[in-house]
């Protein structure tokens, strides 16, 4: 590790702007700020997770995305930098292979739910489907290497698949969208 932080605050901040991996300066409202604090807020909620009763395989995983997403964070906060490879996301479609392939096909779209896991599980996956989003807004402007949209875009299914693999795991099923319920006759 580089610097170690020995004071929290800095002050340099205060006038609205923040230093990126390079020294840069740049907004906090910055395209390339707004996507590693959202691969941050990802990682945060996937600890939430982290914090619940959980099948061990499922931690292991949990854990080492976490370690993915700071690699991936680093990435985004130092231009040119490369973290992510193609190896990452071709382990995250083994392990969501081997998830899925214990669950039964979808034959509905189901609800955020099914247990306090699960539902943490739906909502980092909703967290990482913004931090795809404002990774591909921040390419429109900046280099942003395939390899960290394509993991963003596979850890979104992993955690899609994870969720129902909690609600099973739980006791609580999972809660499948009632689209009948909105038909007339």
């Amino acid at each position: 590790m580089g610097n170690r932080l020995s004071k929290i605050y800095t002050r340099t901040g205060d006038d609205g702007t923040t230093g990126l991996g390079d020294g840069t300066r740049v907004g906090k409202d910055s395209a390339r700020v707004s996507a590693y604090g959202t691969v941050d807020e990802l990682n945060s909620a996937i600890g939430i997770v982290l914090a619940g009763e959980i099948p061990e395989r499922v931690r292991e995983v949990l854990t080492q995305v976490q370690h993915d997403l700071f690699d991936l964070g680093g990435e985004l906060c130092i231009p040119g930098m490369a973290m992510v490879h193609a190896a990452d996301v071709e382990r995250l479609e083994q392990v969501l292979d081997a998830f899925n392939e214990g669950l039964p096909p979808l034959k509905d779209f189901i609800l955020p739910g099914g247990g306090g896991a699960a539902a943490h599980c739906h909502l980092a996956r909703t967290i990482c489907r913004r931090a795809e989003r404002e990774a591909v807004t921040l390419a429109r402007h900046d280099a942003v290497r395939a390899e960290a949209l394509r993991y963003l875009n596979r850890l979104s299914d992993l955690l899609f698949v994870v969720a129902r693999v909690l609600a099973r795991a739980s006791g609580h099923g999972e809660v499948l969208w009632q689209h009948e319920r909105r038909k007339r006759g």
